[in-house]
């Protein structure tokens, strides 16, 4: 765990945020990579191209407008339950249970949001597999945020409204270091999970040059991090 100096402990949060992918499951787990092959697949169909290509696209939206999603609604106007679904439609026995984060999720007074890019339904499947839905109070996703993806500031702002948070009594957890810019900046504590096989985060804060005070922690065992507060 690193922890820059001039950040405190956690003694006033009172709301426990956490990202989803690559957060609350290890990294290794390459969970994404089903997703991923998904997403081009319905590129492909979508614009009758070659996988190639679609997968260029697909990468090139997930940059540029935070979500693959939001790149295909914003340049090709889908619809995006369909997306959605299709593209959540995926195998999640490859992640064990983890009773580690469940037993130290279970010692943190206040409560446990989940902040996804994704959507509910892949969320709940996640977390049921898992083994710690019962932990979080709420789960705030894609359709949820109006299809604005993190990092945009105003999917935050509705975050926080609708599910009545205080940002300075916060502490946000992420494994990309740029989506922890709006929350610091609204006076929440920020948590990057980093790890050496989260590709996908490594590439885009490279590209974003996410380095910063933004950052307040850092650790690479989310368990052992949360049994230590």
């Amino acid at each position: 765990m690193q922890t820059n100096g001039s950040q405190g402990g956690f003694d006033h949060v009172e709301t426990w945020i956490f990202d989803l992918d690559n957060t609350l499951y290890p990294a290794h787990c390459n969970l994404f990579d089903q997703v991923d092959k998904r997403m081009g697949a319905f590129i492909s169909e979508l614009l009758d191209i070659d996988l190639v290509e679609a997968r260029k696209i697909q990468k090139s939206y997930y940059f540029e407008y935070g979500t693959t999603l939001r790149g295909l609604m914003e340049c090709h106007r889908i619809e995006p339950e369909a997306f959605l679904h299709f593209v959540h439609d995926i195998d999640v026995s490859v992640i064990d249970p983890d009773h580690a984060l469940s037993d130290a999720l279970g010692r943190l007074e206040g409560r446990k949001l989940v902040f996804t890019n994704g959507s509910h339904a892949h969320a709940e499947n996640v977390l049921g597999q898992v083994g710690i839905r019962h932990h979080f109070d709420q789960v705030f996703d894609i359709v949820d945020a109006d299809y604005i993806p993190k990092p945009e500031r105003q999917a935050y702002d509705m975050f926080i409204a609708m599910r009545d948070v205080d940002a300075t009594k916060a502490a946000m957890f992420e494994d990309i270091a740029r989506n922890l810019h709006p929350p610091h900046a609204m006076g929440m504590t920020t948590v990057l999970v980093h790890s050496p096989d989260n590709e996908s985060a490594r590439f885009i804060d490279d590209q974003a040059g996410s380095g910063g005070d933004h950052v307040h922690h850092v650790t690479d065992d989310l368990a052992a991090f949360l049994k230590d507060i």
